[in-house]
């Protein structure tokens, strides 16, 4: 059996990296051959090398080289490089990981040579379709013969879509990450190239279309920024260093209390999550590893298609109106009314065992032998 599994962004290694490490440990007869298409919609090395380095992955068999570009072109150009890939090993499915383009492309591209489509990662909704993420998540999941979802809420949307029959519950691959290394992750040395004491920052991270796109939405993060009345740590996406002005850049840069870092590799950003004293992001996957790790996290959307992370309070979501945030800022600042309650429900992503569940979930839905 032959499986191509397709990534192209800093998310979907991740991910990768637990499905690898697990087909890695399958039999000479379960009979699977994997390999990895990268499109290179994450060209950055410290957003796509370090990745594969740092978890272990095995290096890519194909590389497309796709880069930055708008939307239809840079899935156009993928879909031109996968056609070519399947038409050369002619897999037997392909797995795809989360909601980004690369995703998209790789179930369009299958879909139209009839090979089957597994969607990792499945039946996510932000019910927002001006997300290109929120579009990618539908088309696939509508294209995947086999959507392998990470929670029960994911569950029910597939069902409320019609596609139930198709889907299976196997837990959240991060979940088995964060397990693994976040014990051992040591920021020691941001925090001491940035000057600042553990457990008194807050992590920061945009990168989202809909707020760097957005010149309003990007002019009150600026002016969030600085009216932190706590330090903070900015590991800056290229979206973001791409989208700011040079006089917004200008503004970041002088102020003494926001340190401008370059992005992170996993480890070292499990570890940042893990001492901030509070999150803010818009991205899906900190909102979760927040949650995983017990942290406050604030979530600078109008929506999440975590909900889970939202009980007791873990995570909150806020949108980018400074005035808004700052209030709840200062509120868990001082440690008084806006801390959460209790302890986050990690059942509530599986057991950390998801890693073996979707590849269980695979060589079953490819007639391999039972394990």
């Amino acid at each position: 059996m032959r499986l191509l599994s397709i990534v192209g962004a800093r998310p979907q290694f991740v991910k990768l990296a637990v499905i690898a490490e697990e087909i890695s440990h399958l039999r000479p007869d379960e009979g699977v051959q994997h390999r990895t298409l990268h499109t290179g919609q994450h060209y950055d090395a410290r957003m796509s090398d370090s990745f594969f380095t740092g978890l272990g992955i095995p290096e890519p068999d194909y590389h497309l080289g796709i880069g930055s570009a708008p939307h239809g072109a840079q899935t156009g150009a993928m879909l031109a490089g996968i056609e070519e890939v399947m038409c050369e090993w002619r897999p037997d499915a392909v797995l795809v990981y989360g909601d980004t383009n690369s995703t998209l492309a790789g179930a369009l591209a299958a879909a139209k040579m009839n090979v089957r489509v597994i969607h990792l990662e499945a039946g996510l909704r932000s019910f927002n379709r001006r997300m290109p993420e929120e579009i990618n998540r539908i088309a696939t999941d509508h294209l995947a013969d086999l959507l392998l979802c990470p929670t029960e809420t994911a569950m029910q949307n597939a069902a409320r879509e019609g596609l139930g029959e198709k889907s299976l519950l196997t837990g959240d691959v991060m979940l088995d990450l964060v397990l693994r290394f976040s014990d051992g992750a040591a920021a020691d040395s941001i925090e001491a190239r940035s000057q600042i004491s553990p457990s008194g920052y807050a992590l920061v991270t945009l990168h989202r279309a809909e707020n760097t796109d957005d010149p309003a939405r990007l002019e009150a993060f600026v002016s969030l920024l600085e009216r932190l009345p706590i330090q903070a740590l900015l590991p800056a996406h290229p979206r973001l260093r791409g989208r700011l002005s040079a006089e917004q850049l200008a503004r970041v840069r002088a102020l003494p209390h926001v340190h401008f870092l370059e992005p992170c590799e996993y480890v070292e950003m499990l570890a940042l999550e893990r001492n901030a004293q509070m999150i803010l992001t818009d991205s899906g996957g900190v909102q979760k590893e927040a949650y995983f790790l017990g942290v406050p996290c604030l979530t600078l959307r109008l929506e999440t298609e975590w909900e889970e992370t939202l009980a007791r309070g873990w995570n909150r979501v806020m949108g980018i109106d400074p005035d808004k945030l700052l209030p709840i800022i200062e509120s868990l600042v001082h440690g008084n009314g806006a801390m959460p309650r209790g302890l986050p429900d990690l059942s509530k992503f599986g057991s950390g065992k998801a890693g073996k569940n979707n590849v269980e979930a695979i060589l079953k839905f490819l007639g391999g032998p039972s394990r």
